[in-house]
């Protein structure tokens, strides 16, 4: 059973001078639970608008989208954003981590938005995800302080500390060298499998793409089946 389907999905947005442009064009994609999905394609051709309809922080013009049966493209916002924190994780290549808090603090955010026994666990939960990514001993100190990669980590311990349901990594290798990017892949890959989750990739590498067991390219809004080998 898919975890994602989309069928004609299309975005598009009203520029300043009242023309529209349109970034996705019919998408058309499932992604089963479990599975490892990579989506390659040029600059502009709306891959990460895709990953942010996919992850619910946007919404489709049209076409129909669910996750996990549930019909989140006609969803409201406060529905989708629920099911988001519930449901999905988001590394990017940027990090995006909160200068001026700790390793710790960062992965605490998602848990903010919990409830009950997860929202009171919270710092436990966030020490025990570091611990994972390998970080325990860097919990207190603040992004600055850390390297490249260490920093990569933290973002990873962010998007997967409330065990989401779909992992949507957008060029999670791009500002790593060669050996740091594999080890963020494989541990990406390897969190994912025991949690059963789902993970999406955007990149423009290659060998990157080549980890997924389907690749996908996307040109001018719309998105085809390719060969895992397919160079980006």
């Amino acid at each position: 059973m898919s975890l994602v389907t989309v069928r004609g999905l299309r975005k598009s947005v009203t520029l300043p001078d009242g023309s529209t442009l349109e970034i996705l064009r019919g998408v058309d994609l499932d992604v089963e639970a479990g599975s490892r999905t990579a989506i390659v394609g040029r600059s502009g051709s709306g891959k990460s608008t895709l990953l942010n309809v996919l992850g619910l922080l946007d919404a489709p013009t049209t076409g129909d989208h669910e996750f996990d049966g549930i019909d989140v493209g006609r969803a409201g916002s406060i529905r989708r954003d629920r099911i988001r924190g519930a449901a999905v994780g988001f590394v990017f290549q940027q990090f995006n981590l909160l200068q001026g808090r700790t390793a710790v603090e960062n992965v605490e955010v998602p848990l903010l938005y919990a409830s009950g026994r997860e929202f009171w666990r919270r710092r436990r939960l966030a020490v025990e995800m570091l611990d994972r990514v390998g970080l325990a001993d860097r919990a207190h100190m603040q992004p600055h302080r850390l390297s490249g990669g260490e920093q990569q980590r933290v973002a990873i311990a962010r998007a997967l500390v409330r065990s989401p349901r779909l992992i949507l990594a957008d060029e999670p290798t791009g500002a790593l060298d060669v050996d740091t990017g594999r080890d963020v892949m494989q541990l990406l890959e390897t969190v994912a499998a025991e949690t059963a989750a789902a993970l999406i990739t955007i990149t423009h590498d290659a060998a990157v793409a080549e980890r997924a067991e389907v690749v996908h390219r996307i040109d001018h809004g719309l998105i085809d089946d390719v060969a895992a080998e397919v160079a980006a």
